[in-house]
């Protein structure tokens, strides 16, 4: 007892250093972006270019992983799939980048996280839209509970910018997409991707979606010969934001993705505060809190809802299997049944009991024919 104790003890306390590393992993990176993407910091503000070395060095890693190392195997990927699925699917994940981090340059993180909110309402509709989701009464009133508190909230924004709100909503839109396409073209398919295969796949291909703007918007800007680019500061980064898909990754497969949506929350109130410890620019009002925290309401009760169903759903898969079960069973009951039929009918016709048959009557037959009880 004493060892299951301990055993049980060290499980809890690796479980809760998985979700520490998560959520300080989730909140560095999205700070470390705000600090070099600032124009009062680190004064590198190209979005684009950020990103880009992201995807590049994510799927540099996963090529060495996979292709070099071997140590995770790559899935069956045909051409079909990869430009039916996997392109679309990058399309959508390098747009939700782009538009997210270039929010950075025009509205602080604290009014980012609250806007970021809006998620489960733009999967919401986009999977009603898509098929994949039913219209359904109770999450529809609950969606329109969180976008009443970022209405709220962004009324009382201090700091509001039209522009910034506008690439934020976009970016959010866009990762929605992302994900209701993954369910859509890759799940249906039969395949699932591991953060290792995903980047290995899909880093390279949002790589080249990024190419054309990052060509047009950015590259003429960054000529300018004062701008400054320090090697450690975009490794570094794009080392955390690799940590961070790999820790999610860790945290989903030791307890699940309802954690990971309390961890998420936990973690928005955490970047929340810190980052108008750590930029002082960045101010928010009793609006602000007020309008987040009723769309943070809502966004639990969501949850809740999606974690009702998912119960629901368990449950009806394992009646559905036990009564398979059950039905298999007395199948193979009722086969034996009628082999052993058979073969005690076979067994009386061969005591040459159709000699004396017409001088017995039917029911001494029938009692014969009868199988011992």
């Amino acid at each position: 007892m004493a060892v299951t104790t301990t055993m049980m003890t060290k499980q809890h306390l690796l479980t809760y250093i998985y979700l520490l590393v998560y959520i300080s992993l989730s909140s560095g990176v999205i700070l470390y972006n705000k600090w070099v993407l600032s124009t009062l910091y680190f004064n590198f503000p190209f979005p684009i270019t950020l990103t880009m070395i992201h995807m590049a060095f994510s799927g540099a890693v996963a090529f060495l992983l996979i292709r070099v190392l071997k140590v995770v195997s790559p899935i069956k990927m045909t051409f079909n799939i990869y430009a039916t699925c996997v392109v679309p699917i990058s399309a959508f994940f390098a747009a939700s980048l782009w538009f997210g981090n270039t929010a950075y340059l025009y509205i602080s993180v604290a009014f980012i996280q609250m806007l970021k909110a809006l998620m489960p309402v733009a999967t919401f509709l986009v999977a009603v839209i898509c098929g994949t989701e039913k219209l359904r009464c109770d999450v529809f009133l609950n969606m329109l509970l969180v976008s009443v508190g970022v209405v709220i909230s962004s009324y009382g924004e201090i700091h509001f910018n039209v522009l910034g709100t506008v690439y934020q909503v976009t970016g959010i839109v866009a990762e929605a997409l992302r994900l209701v396409l993954t369910q859509v073209l890759l799940q249906k398919k039969g395949l699932t991707l591991n953060p290792i295969t995903s980047l290995y796949y899909i880093a390279p291909c949002s790589f080249v979606f990024l190419f054309v703007p990052w060509y047009i918007l950015e590259k003429p800007e960054m000529e300018d010969p004062h701008m400054q680019f320090n090697f450690w500061i975009f490794f570094s980064n794009a080392l955390c934001a690799l940590a961070l898909n790999l820790s999610t990754f860790l945290v989903i497969g030791r307890t699940g993705a309802v954690t990971i949506r309390v961890a998420g929350v936990l973690k928005d109130w955490l970047l929340i505060s810190l980052s108008t410890v750590l930029f002082p620019e960045s101010k928010i009002s009793g609006l602000n809190v007020v309008g987040y925290a009723i769309a943070l309401s809502g966004v639990v009760f969501y949850n809740y809802l999606k974690v009702r169903d998912v119960r629901s759903s368990q449950l009806q898969s394992i009646q559905d299997e036990s009564a398979k079960e059950v039905q298999t069973e007395k199948k193979a009951d009722d086969d034996v049944n009628n082999n052993e039929e058979t073969l005690w009918n076979d067994s009386v016709s061969d005591t040459r009991l159709d000699e004396e048959a017409p001088l017995i009557s039917s029911s001494r037959i029938s009692h014969l024919g009868r199988k011992p009880a």
